[in-house]
């Protein structure tokens, strides 16, 4: 029997929602404020909606078949869009299964993905995360044509910008922690031991982490101030991907100190001083205005900055 959309109430969906949501008819019914027999009546009519079974009795209790656990993450995503739209301040993580989107380098990933996942897990929350690659040092243009909910990293310019305009920005930013650029080199480099000179840095080989594939960085700026340059043998857009070849190679690169073990290989790497002047590492998020007093986007923020400061 084909299903006639037209005439579906979709109050059915609700029900399936929460039975799904709860386990059980009657948590279910309480969350609904219905009575379970008006539950179980609601699920029959469903069933016969669909011309599927949604349920089996078990020895202890409801049991979901394969078809209402493939249809009930569309459903719940429905209806948490639905409720976002007519209600925009009704936001429960336990409930609501919204879909947010954060851009991100991939050690800043792995730096904070892990408590991310810890507070999802033990507030129970229904919220999908999902974690886009960062692919540019300014996101301003991903905040402001909605591609992006939240950017954090190290965003100097775009801050910058943002505290010239003031009040007048549609974004805006918070910090969440800092950190410091450092030499970072494979455990036995002849440069390891020594204090580095600058005449030493300059001749070696090196390796550039650019987002944007960009073929030089602020490494470079600083150096050209002072009159030196030095030879990149390698650009990558990965952190991970510079620490495993900085470990096999005589190749230095430069990352912030707080990402050298998210590139996985820290214990076969060394950490030297650099020679020259670099400015600190302020790791921000940023979002824009049109999110800021959104609940589900209010509450991604804390789950950030709670896992930042973990």
């Amino acid at each position: 029997m084909a299903l006639n959309f037209r005439t579906l109430d979709l109050n059915l969906l609700r029900v399936l929602d929460a039975v799904m949501a709860e386990g059980s008819l009657t948590r279910a019914a309480a969350a609904l404020s219905m009575t379970q027999p008006a539950v179980s009546h609601a699920l029959r009519r469903l069933r016969q909606a669909l011309g599927q079974e949604l349920f089996v009795r078990t020895a202890h209790g409801m049991r979901a078949t394969p078809q209402a656990e493939q249809l009930w993450p569309q459903v719940r995503q429905a209806l948490a869009g639905l409720r976002q739209a007519l209600a925009p301040d009704d936001f429960d993580p336990r409930r609501d299964a919204v879909q947010l989107r954060l851009a991100m380098a991939d050690a800043t990933a792995a730096l904070l993905a892990p408590g991310l996942v810890r507070g999802i897990e033990a507030s129970r929350a229904q919220v999908n995360l999902r974690l886009v690659p960062l692919t540019t040092r300014d996101p301003r243009l991903l905040l402001e044509g909605d591609d992006v909910d939240l950017a954090v990293g190290f965003f100097p310019e775009a801050v910058t910008a943002i505290l010239a305009q003031g009040d007048d920005s549609l974004l805006r930013h918070a910090r969440l922690y800092e950190t410091r650029y450092v030499c970072v080199m494979r455990k036995g480099h002849p440069l390891a031991g020594p204090p580095l000179t600058l005449d030493a840095y300059c001749a070696a080989g090196h390796l550039l982490v650019s987002f944007s594939g960009r073929p030089h960085g602020y490494t470079d700026q600083a150096l050209a101030a002072l009159g030196r340059q030095r030879r990149i043998v390698l650009t990558v857009n990965q952190f991970f991907t510079a620490g495993r070849v900085v470990t096999q190679s005589d190749l230095l690169t430069v990352l912030p100190e707080s990402f050298v073990r998210a590139t996985g290989y820290a214990d076969a790497l060394a950490i030297r001083e650099l020679p020259l002047a670099l400015g600190p590492v302020s790791v921000e998020m940023l979002w824009h205005l049109r999110h800021d007093a959104a609940p589900a986007h209010r509450w991604l923020r804390q789950q950030v900055q709670a896992a930042a400061g973990g």
